[in-house]
């Protein structure tokens, strides 16, 4: 055998050791997608159920087992009742209503705690047997910490009901939930740069760019969608395409200074929600257009018909959600199909920037 094909045989036992490693780690980083994707779907159900205050006390270990007696029970039941949420609100609830309530929290945390030890444990495995590339090491460290600190915010979030306040903060909920989408979406974008790509030539020389700028819109209008969950806004004005019997309803800005209104005013949260939907609808239109225009047939432009289908699809299931005041199952089903366009919003970025190169090492001849 020639040193040529040695090389040769060399080069092809690497390839399919980093194609076995890459092919690994995408299956690892797909479960803990799913399982972020569960986590924020509880943490929805927990907010519309009214839930999140239930359990009064960060315990990060042992928190992990709920009451098993009818003692403990009464001891949970006890330090619900010191915060203003009872008093004000769940004056005449029962233990056995207060379970109800107590188990949408439990599961919520038990998840947040699983989503650390689904994501650490694997992460130090392939670290220690060399099967994640070097280039991938930090991010997805920082992801790791990123999920540590989220820990910190949903006590943080919690704790903003427990003296003055009958529900969460609507800013520490919103924090909450686009920190938790941060790192949803992160994982999908290395995910799918560990995949392979087209070849196809992006449309047009600013498609990535229309793509990433989409991807922002959505988890802008996330964000908005948490302020929304936070005011209660959703439960009010429940007409479209009339808000209040006018498109642009009156007194917006009622309260001073006039950006507060942005925030904590829920009609005019409403109907900044509503108008995030449009703009979001009208880019991602106009990104389909132009990718059928100037790119028709490749993979860029099916993902751009892909992504306009499940916007509509979103915007749709958004106004039932509105028209029939919230019900839970309506509720949380846009919440879902918002991740999953998340999810392929930054896909079909990440399609543009292409995968991950084979070797870390530049190329003779280039910087």
């Amino acid at each position: 055998m020639s040193a040529t094909d040695a090389t040769i045989i060399d080069v092809l036992k690497e390839t399919k050791r980093r194609e076995r490693s890459r092919r690994a780690v995408r299956i690892w980083l797909g479960v803990v997608v799913f399982t972020l994707f569960c986590l924020v779907l509880v943490g929805g159900a927990t907010r519309l159920t009214d839930s999140g205050l239930s359990i009064t006390e960060w315990k990060p270990i042992h928190g992990v087992i709920p009451p098993l007696s009818a003692g403990e029970w009464d001891e949970e039941f006890r330090l619900y009742q010191r915060i203003p949420q009872y008093q004000e609100i769940n004056r005449d609830m029962t233990v056995e209503e207060f379970k109800s309530i107590f188990w949408w929290e439990w599961a919520h945390r038990f998840l947040a705690r699983s989503i650390g030890v689904i994501f650490a444990l694997p992460l130090l495995f392939f670290w220690l047997t060399g099967r994640i590339e070097k280039r991938l090491r930090w991010p997805l460290a920082s992801v790791l910490a990123l999920g540590g600190f989220q820990g910190f915010i949903g006590w943080w979030m919690v704790s903003s009901g427990l003296t003055k306040l009958v529900s969460v903060s609507q800013y520490r909920l919103a924090a909450h939930l686009v920190i938790a989408c941060l790192i949803f979406a992160a994982c999908v974008w290395i995910m799918r740069g560990l995949s392979p790509h087209t070849h196809d030539a992006p449309p047009t020389r600013n498609s990535s760019r229309a793509a990433a700028g989409i991807a922002f819109l959505v988890l802008f209008q996330i964000y908005l969608g948490a302020l929304v969950a936070g005011l209660d806004a959703g439960l009010s004005y429940n007409t479209w395409p009339l808000m209040d019997g006018a498109l642009v309803p009156a007194d917006l800005f009622l309260r001073q200074p006039w950006w507060i209104n942005l925030f904590e005013n829920p009609k005019t949260v409403q109907f900044v929600h509503r108008c995030g939907a449009y703009l979001l609808w009208a880019a991602v239109l106009a990104h389909m257009i132009v990718s059928l225009r100037f790119g028709p047939g490749s993979t860029h432009a099916r993902r751009s018909v892909v992504l306009f289908g499940l916007v509509t699809l979103q915007a749709a299931i958004g106004i039932g959600t509105l028209l029939m005041q919230v019900p839970l199952d309506l509720a949380l089903t846009h919440q879902a199909v918002a991740l999953i366009i998340l999810g392929f919003a930054m896909a079909h970025w990440r399609g543009f920037v292409g995968e991950y190169p084979a070797s870390e090492e530049p190329a003779p001849g280039r910087a």
